[in-house]
C-alpha cells in the first residue's frame, strides 16, 4: 500500500488537519493517510503541547469513522526531539509491504533545508504538498541544491487552502470562545470535558 504520512503535533487535531486528509486520501494515489502524532517537533516550543496521550486520543477520536485514516504513535519510542527521517527509516524496516510517502505544507517545503537529512528524504520519499497562502511555489526552492530527480518528487496538489492554525484554536479556547464548527464535533467535547487549553 501507499502510505501518506501526516506528521504533526495535532495539539489540537482540528478541520483544517482532517481537509487535507480527504484531499490527500480521495485525490491522489495514496491508499491511506497515517496521521503520525509527534511527541516533539524540533522546530515547535514543547511547552505549548498537551501530553502525547491526549493528542493522540484526539487524533483517534477525530478520524474513528473514516476506514483510510489511521493514527500512529510510532514516535513515541523513537529518539527525541523527533526528526522526520528517523521516523522514515522505522517504518521502511517494519513495513516493508508499504511505500511511505510525506504530506507536508509550502511552508515547511520552504523550510525543507532545515530539517535533518533532507536530501536522503526526498531521494527515496515522495513529498504531497498542500498550499498555504502566501508561500512560493516550488521552483523557487531549487536554489536548496536539490536534484533534477528529487525535485520531481515533490507533488503540489490542489487542495483546498484552510487557514485555520491548532495555535488559533488553543488561544481561541483560553479566549473562552465558542469554536465548535473548526474542530470535529466528538474532539470539541473532548477537549470540553477534560478542560484542556484553559
Amino acid at each position: 500500500m501507499h502510505i501518506g504520512l501526516f506528521l504533526g503535533s495535532f495539539n489540537p487535531i482540528h478541520i483544517g488537519h482532517m481537509a487535507i486528509a480527504n484531499y490527500m486520501a480521495e485525490f491522489t494515489d495514496l491508499d491511506e493517510i497515517w496521521f503520525v502524532v509527534s511527541p516533539h517537533n524540533p522546530l515547535k516550543d514543547k511547552n505549548s503541547l498537551l501530553h502525547r496521550g491526549e493528542r493522540l486520543e484526539m487524533v483517534d477520536i477525530a478520524i474513528k469513522d473514516f476506514p483510510k485514516f489511521k493514527s500512529s504513535d510510532v514516535e513515541f519510542n523513537l529518539p527525541q526531539p523527533s526528526y522526520t527521517i528517523n521516523t522514515l527509516k522505522y517504518l521502511k524496516q517494519n513495513f516493508k509491504k508499504h511505500t511511505f510517502s510525506l504530506i507536508i505544507g509550502e511552508d515547511n517545503l520552504q523550510n525543507l533545508d532545515k530539517w535533518k537529512n533532507y536530501k536522503d528524504i526526498l531521494k527515496y520519499h515522495k513529498l504531497y504538498v498542500y498550499p498555504r497562502v502566501g508561500i512560493t511555489k516550488k521552483k523557487n526552492i531549487s536554489h536548496k541544491n536539490i536534484s533534477p530527480s528529487s525535485m520531481q518528487r515533490i507533488i503540489l496538489t490542489k487542495a483546498p487552502v484552510v487557514e485555520i492554525s491548532s495555535t488559533f484554536i488553543r488561544a481561541s479556547i483560553k479566549a473562552k470562545k465558542d469554536i465548535r464548527f473548526f474542530l470535529p464535533k466528538k474532539v470539541w467535547k473532548y477537549i470540553i470535558k477534560n478542560k484542556f487549553y484553559k
